[in-house]
């Protein structure tokens, strides 16, 4: 009886001894969770703000195209 619960704290020990390092990294980990969780809204943001502006630069992109036909027939008409 005594060598079963001798065995059984001893296990315990040990057991103890090897979760107390990751115990010790918890405070770490979660701050560095956050900081990735905080990275990952920015790149989002970032990522809607690029798509916005290349909608914008197409669009301009159009505009400009229009705006050159309305030149070349502006030209045209003058016989340029």
């Amino acid at each position: 009886m005594w060598i079963v619960l001798g065995v059984v704290v001893f296990a315990l020990v040990v057991l103890a001894l090897a979760v107390r390092p990751v115990v010790a990294r918890l405070p770490r980990l979660r701050r560095s969770a956050l900081a990735l969780q905080r990275r990952a809204t920015e790149a989002e943001s970032l990522r809607s703000a690029a798509e916005e502006l290349q909608a914008r630069a197409e669009s301009l992109q159009e505009r400009a195209a229009v705006a050159q036909d309305r030149i070349a027939l502006i030209k045209a008409r003058r016989g340029e």
